[in-house]
């Protein structure tokens, strides 16, 4: 029986630049939370904007002025342990950054970091992040990470995002809404749609096998003029629209496209192996870690093996499948997150 927080129970604060929105910091973060309410902490949340338990302006991504001492003092006061996401990790608000740094100086801390500067071409020139601390501990998403950190002098360890099962899913009702026929093949996207996403490589691997692209996500970060002129010009049938459901996406789809250029992790090829979906993806790191756990995913120019997956032959194939259900549910599950992040705390003593 997992503990539970009670009156009195030290209070983390899970804190970075927005939470309540789809992006991985976000979903992630939430996993994070439940996994320290089930050790007994009480948890608040600290960010610039978004759904929150305690506002700080001047911790947005964006922000015009630093976060006012005072009131990041005050949020964090009452507070035994704090968890930071990804704030302390990639430049999107420098000032923000060494405004909490200072304001954690000598206190317990978790850094959590899911995409460091020198990763992204644009801010490799950044070399402030992450900041240390003997006070800290540093926890990333990928063992590439931990060796990059290491080469900088800190010491880390590598916790993978966990992930719950699927939820029973009704691919023909979702089919039936997307006006898609049963004999036509469905490459579903479940991406926002920014540049890494490689949307582009998604439709032709879609164009390829004949079949129908569906992309979930909204266009950010100034993408929307881009999105519409690939969406103009593509030979296939393009559907851009938000699912029934996540399960309902994964279920209704014949094959999962995952092209990125750069992930710092990259939920969709363990999601969809989860579902028992064959999946294209990029050769990006972490992509690359996953293929040496031992995933078997289908590499983004492969259209023959894409077409082969469709048709329940090579990576569609129900002992590959099953294969790659059995290493994402022993690798990446909830209770293996939940392990690894009390034996950290253990180790830390910080556990209630």
């Amino acid at each position: 029986m997992a503990d539970q927080p009670r009156d009195g129970a030290p209070l983390a604060a899970f804190l970075s630049f927005r939470f309540g929105a789809t992006d991985g910091v976000s979903v992630v973060t939430r996993t994070w939370i439940a996994a320290f309410e089930s050790f007994g902490f009480r948890v608040v949340t600290v960010a610039g904007n978004g759904d929150a338990d305690r506002l700080v302006p001047g911790l947005e991504i964006g922000a015009g002025e630093p976060p006012s001492p005072g009131l990041l003092a005050e949020a964090l006061d009452d507070v035994h342990l704090c968890v930071v996401e990804n704030l302390l990790t990639i430049p999107l608000n420098l000032p923000a950054a060494r405004a909490v740094a200072g304001a954690l100086a000598g206190r317990p801390a978790v850094l959590h970091h899911h995409d460091p500067p020198w990763q992204r071409d644009q801010w490799a020139h950044v070399t402030e992040l992450p900041p240390d601390d003997r006070s800290w501990c540093h926890v990333t998403i990928n063992r590439q990470t931990v060796g990059e950190l290491a080469e900088r002098g800190i010491a880390a360890t590598a916790i993978y995002n966990g992930f719950a099962p699927g939820h029973p899913a009704d691919r023909d009702r979702q089919r039936a809404d997307l006006d898609v026929a049963p004999d036509e093949p469905l490459v579903v996207h479940p991406v926002r749609a920014i540049p890494r996403k490689n949307i582009g490589a998604a439709i032709a691997l879609t164009e390829h096998v004949g079949g129908t692209y569906w992309l979930l996500g909204p266009a950010e970060d100034g993408y929307a003029p881009e999105l519409d002129r690939l969406i103009r010009s593509a030979r296939c049938r393009v559907i851009h629209l938000g699912a029934n459901s996540i399960d309902d996406a994964y279920a209704a789809a014949d094959l999962v496209a995952y092209p990125s250029t750069w992930e710092g992790f990259g939920m969709p090829p363990i999601e969809a192996s989860l579902r028992r979906r064959p999946v294209v993806v990029g050769r990006y790191p972490m992509a690359d870690e996953l293929r040496r756990i031992g995933f078997r995913f289908i590499d983004q120019d492969d259209s023959a093996g894409a077409l082969d997956a469709i048709a329940g032959r090579g990576a569609g194939a129900p002992q590959v499948i099953a294969h790659n259900e059995r290493l994402a549910a022993e690798h990446f599950s909830i209770d293996r997150l939940r392990h690894d992040l009390r034996s950290l705390l253990d180790r830390q003593g910080w556990l209630p």
